[in-house]
C-alpha cells in the first residue's frame, strides 16, 4: 500500500504530531503571518516561496526556500517528506492550490491544511485529501457576527454545531447559584465555569453564584447558545 493509500485508509489518527517540523507553502498575508507566529512558538518551521520578490522581502527574516511546491519533484527535493504538518498558504491561485495540496497528500504528509478562497474551493480540497480547510473571511466574518451583539466576548464553534463561548452573564442570572438556576434543564447550554474579575477560574458546581462582572465559559449547541446569549 502507497503513502497516499495508507493515509486514505486511516493509518493516522487524526491528531496533530507535536514532533517535527511544520511546512509553510506560500508567504502572502496569511502564510507569512502563519510561519512568523509558528517559529516563535518554538517550533521549527520552513516557509516556501515560488516569487522572488517575496522571496527577498523575508530573506534572512524566517527559514524559506524558493521552489514551485505544485510541483512533486521540488517537494521532493527539498525534503518535504520530512515534514509531518503542511501548511498551504495559497489561495488565490486555485489550480496552483490544488496540486500543492495534491502533492502533499501523495507525499503521505500525515497533516495537510490549506487555505480556500470559497465554499467550492474548501469542498475540492476536502476530496483530494486535505485534512483541515481554512476560509478565513468567512470564519472571520462568522465570529464577529457573534461578537458584535456585545455580550459574547469570545466563540469558538467546533464540528456538529458544538461551540463553546465567553459571555457575559444574563441579568436573570445574577444573585443565583447554578444549581438555583437550572441552565441546563432550562436552556439546554452547560456553565463549564466562572471567572471572577480578580479571582481564579472557577469550575461551575451547583453552588457557585454568578456575580454582576463575572464573566461565563458555556459550551453547548450553537443555536441553543445564541438563544441563551440574547437574553437580556
Amino acid at each position: 500500500m502507497d503513502s497516499k493509500s495508507k493515509r486514505l485508509a486511516g493509518d493516522d489518527d487524526g491528531s496533530i504530531p507535536q514532533n517535527g517540523g511544520v511546512l509553510v507553502i506560500g508567504m502572502g498575508r496569511f502564510g507569512s503571518r502563519l510561519a512568523l507566529t509558528v517559529e516563535r512558538l518554538g517550533r521549527e518551521v520552513l516557509a516556501v516561496e515560488k516569487n522572488p520578490d517575496v522571496i527577498n522581502r523575508w530573506s534572512g527574516r524566517i527559514p524559506l526556500v524558493e521552489a514551485d511546491a505544485a510541483d512533486p519533484d521540488a517537494l521532493e527535493q527539498l525534503g518535504a517528506r520530512e515534514y509531518p504538518v503542511a501548511v498551504v498558504g495559497v489561495g488565490t491561485e486555485l489550480e496552483s492550490s490544488v496540486l500543492v495540496t495534491s502533492n502533499l497528500v501523495d507525499l503521505g504528509t500525515c497533516q495537510v491544511w490549506a487555505k480556500a478562497t470559497s465554499p467550492e474551493h474548501a469542498r475540492i480540497l476536502r476530496r483530494i485529501g486535505a485534512n483541515h480547510v481554512i476560509l478565513p473571511e468567512t470564519d472571520a466574518a462568522d465570529r464577529v457576527a457573534h461578537l458584535v451583539g456585545g455580550r459574547l466576548l469570545d466563540y469558538i464553534e467546533f464540528e456538529d454545531g458544538f461551540t463553546i463561548v465567553k459571555m457575559r452573564p444574563p441579568k436573570e442570572t445574577i444573585g443565583f447559584t447554578l444549581g438555583e438556576l437550572g441552565i441546563r434543564k432550562k436552556y439546554g447550554v452547560q456553565v463549564i465555569g466562572v471567572k471572577t474579575p480578580g479571582k481564579e477560574f472557577e469550575y461551575g458546581t451547583d453552588e457557585t453564584r454568578i456575580a454582576r462582572g463575572d464573566l461565563l465559559i458555556v459550551s453547548g449547541n450553537t443555536a441553543l447558545l445564541e438563544r441563551f446569549a440574547s437574553r437580556p
